[in-house]
């Protein structure tokens, strides 16, 4: 049999007077049935510390852990592939520099472009936003999105490009889905949902439009721009390696509210707003 290894996140332990148990990436446990199979020798397989020849009853409970996606064998691989490592990085500093670096970590080749309006001014003209040739977009603001600033970028799927964005809305930022193909939700789709559905829409879009009178001004904390880059960098490795979606929403259905208090993050469906249907012509 070829070497197995464990996913990471699952784990498997001898319970005492109860044979194994899988500790499932979710954190559940479940029972394993070894039935006639040697345990220490499926603990090893396991670990992908041998290769030997396996009985029946072994290769049938390896398989199990194959079906259940338990297994690294034969997935493919998750360097951060070449032709998506460059990745163009807009917004205010105190969010693009943790994502920098964390993208950097994983791989990728982040460029930050500081000379383009990071919170406010006039909108950002597609050759503006596709120079350099990027593979994906990120924009991240420290504050609410100005009326029109992402508009154009909006159409970044429509040039191949992937784009992702989050903002923050006082005590609240949101993280949005990643569009990587045309069809995928925008920012413009997230304004739309999110306006009806609130009853308070109108009060959220003067909350948008401005001005604003506000307070102390929210400091955003170390912690939660960290957390902010870590959704962010995550959503765009996982595009990049073309990795699976874990439980929960889809992520390119998922729109992410987190609370910068306790750092609680909370997963919204969303769907595109379909095109209004133009009106039929009457003859006259």
């Amino acid at each position: 049999m070829s070497r197995s290894r464990l996913v990471p996140g699952v784990d498997v332990v001898a319970v005492p007077a109860g044979g194994l148990a899988v500790r499932t990436p979710e954190g559940e446990f479940l029972s394993v049935r070894t039935g006639g199979a040697d345990e220490n020798t499926l603990l090893s397989l396991l670990r992908g510390a041998t290769t030997a020849p396996v009985d029946e009853e072994l290769a049938r409970v390896v398989l199990a852990f194959e079906e259940a996606g338990y297994l690294a064998e034969g997935r493919p691989p998750t360097e951060w592939p070449a032709a998506r490592r460059n990745i163009r990085l807009l917004g205010d500093p105190v969010l693009t520099e943790p994502l920098a670096a964390q993208l950097a970590a994983l791989g990728a080749r982040p460029r930050t472009t500081p000379a383009l309006p990071a919170s406010g001014g006039a909108p950002v003209g597609i050759e503006d936003l596709l120079d350099g040739a990027p593979s994906a977009v990120v924009w991240c603001l420290d504050g609410p999105v100005p009326d029109g600033l992402w508009d154009t970028a909006d159409s970044l799927p429509g040039h191949g490009v992937a784009w992702l964005r989050c903002h923050r809305e006082g005590w609240q930022a949101y993280v949005e889905p990643l569009a990587a193909a045309p069809g995928d939700v925008t920012s413009a789709h997230v304004r739309s949902r999110r306006l009806a559905a609130t009853p308070a829409h109108r009060e959220l879009a003067a909350y948008w439009s401005g001005p604003r009178t506000s307070g102390t001004p929210v400091r955003l904390a170390v912690p939660a721009a960290t957390l902010l880059a870590a959704l962010l960098a995550d959503d765009l490795d996982r595009w990049a390696t073309g990795a699976p979606d874990t439980a929960g929403l889809p992520a390119r259905r998922r729109l992410r509210r987190v609370d910068l208090r306790t750092l609680a993050v909370t997963e919204h469906s969303i769907l595109p707003v379909p095109d209004v249907a133009p009106m039929p012509k009457k003859d006259i």
